[in-house]
């Protein structure tokens, strides 16, 4: 959870959101999120789910996680937080498997939309113009990824859900793990051995559905 919350502060998250019920809790942060009226950015979600104290019942979004007085704890800050991402939330079932990417491909895109940003971004560039290009690059819908936006990419890169072939612990090689494309909505979600991504917006076309081949999915959204 702590490595969670860190990766949030690192891709500039607004705060992580911690929804526990029934044994269950759900840390969720916006990868990705429009600033303003006119800020196309897509809305694209990071979300991982973790066991937790059954007695345990919240839901509130705080800047940042730390270490408790035991191990089992974590410390809160004083104040929640109350970001406009927060207030949308993805459904809870009717998702429908509709196809299968790549991890190697997500992160391929991933490095391709991180490099764009920076070289569309020399020294001295306005934050309305930075924040404009990263809406262009990471808003696009990618072929490569069936016509999703390239932020889910950057999402998955950002927090990590995407494996290493220099962690030993996981099971897969880099782009060996097929991700799990599911729809719902205006929502789909990529779910990744690790955690899931989430991508609000208009209904994408044309995306076939694909036998699985890869490890099993990730928990349904609880």
């Amino acid at each position: 959870m702590l490595t969670f919350s860190g990766r949030a502060e690192r891709a500039g998250a607004d705060g992580v959101r911690l929804q526990a019920s029934g044994g269950v809790l759900a840390l969720t942060s916006a990868a990705l999120a429009p600033q303003g009226l006119f800020d196309q950015t897509p809305t694209i979600l990071a979300m991982r789910i973790v066991r937790a104290d059954p007695e345990l019942s919240c839901d509130l979004v705080v800047a940042s996680l730390a270490e408790g007085a035991l191990p089992t704890e974590l410390a809160l800050p004083d104040t929640a937080l109350s970001p406009a991402w927060a207030g949308i939330a993805p459904p809870r079932d009717g998702w429908q498997h509709v196809a299968d990417l790549s991890a190697g491909i997500l992160a391929e895109r991933a490095q391709w939309g991180i490099s764009a940003v920076a070289h569309g971004s020399p020294e001295g560039s306005g934050e309305e113009a930075v924040r404009a290009l990263r809406a262009r690059i990471w808003g696009e819908p990618d072929e490569d990824l069936h016509g999703l936006p390239r932020g889910v990419a950057f999402a998955a890169e950002a927090f990590g859900f995407i494996a290493s072939t220099r962690d030993a612990r996981s099971a897969h090689h880099l782009g060996a793990e097929q991700v799990r494309v599911t729809q719902s909505g205006r929502w789909t979600r990529l779910a990744f051995d690790r955690g899931h991504v989430l991508s609000r917006g208009p209904a994408v076309r044309g995306l076939t559905a694909v036998r699985a081949t890869g490890a099993a999915a990730g928990p349904e959204i609880e």
